[in-house]
């Protein structure tokens, strides 16, 4: 009797092919943590290696103004061309005789043309306005003797009192011309500022101060002697101030 042919039976691999997709990504991850642990070590030496300080450097000086402009203007108006000319022609040469008796010379003195205007020449023109004709004269004090223009400006009395109406506000305007000479010392000493305040941080942080690492001058500012930058010019006196700031390593 012929026993009974069953078919072969064939191993289970299941197991095996779950391992084989599992291993990859297994792989993949093992991957994924080492190159995440060196990408982090590095992070960390690179913060480490990249310590630096920002430290601002600061530097005033007060200086005396080396030149002066003086602009004394008069203006004059009325309904004949003559009496403003003449008018403004008397109030020019008082004016030049006054400087010229306090001991300025022609070379520190520009005498401007004078000016007379039509008012009723001018494109829409009203001729019910006051007066038809208006002008002024000038005369321009430039000089280096910044103490004499500044007495000179306090002491207008005489000429106001001949006749003379100086306009308002036109008071002498003081320059540093040698500007240049004090910018050197004033960043120097910004920049000795912020070394010392730099080395004492270090210190304090028991750290050791390396290289500069960068470094911004800044901008000087020039103001008067209250502080104020709008009234530098009217200030025979001037402020100068300036913040540098730099960047040094440490170690």
């Amino acid at each position: 009797m012929k026993s009974a042919r069953y078919p072969p039976q064939r191993p289970d691999t299941s197991w095996t092919n779950a391992v084989q997709h599992l291993l990859p990504a297994l792989v993949l991850a093992l991957s994924i943590a080492v190159a995440g642990s060196s990408i982090g070590a590095g992070l960390e030496h690179f913060r480490l290696g990249d310590r630096n300080i920002l430290i601002k450097g600061l530097a005033e000086q007060t200086v005396e103004s080396d030149f002066v402009t003086w602009p004394l203007t008069v203006r004059r108006a009325g309904n004949s061309f003559d009496a403003v000319y003449q008018a403004l022609t008397t109030d020019r040469d008082k004016i030049i005789a006054f400087l010229r008796g306090l001991g300025f010379t022609d070379d520190e003195l520009e005498v401007r043309p004078l000016a007379v205007t039509d008012k009723y020449s001018r494109e829409y023109a009203q001729r019910d306005t006051p007066t038809r004709y208006a002008g002024s004269a000038l005369v321009v004090v430039k000089s280096d003797r910044v103490e004499a223009v500044a007495k000179a400006a306090m002491g207008t009395d005489p000429l106001i009192a001949s006749g003379v109406q100086l306009e308002f506000g036109g008071g002498p305007q003081y320059e540093l011309r040698a500007f240049n000479d004090v910018k050197g010392p004033l960043l120097a000493a910004a920049t000795a500022n912020a070394l010392e305040q730099a080395q004492a941080f270090a210190a304090n942080a028991g750290a050791e101060l390396g290289k500069l690492k960068s470094a911004n001058q800044g901008v000087i500012q020039i103001s008067g002697t209250a502080g104020n930058p709008y009234d530098a010019a009217s200030s025979k006196t001037k402020r100068l101030r300036v913040v540098s700031t730099f960047s040094y390593y440490l170690k």
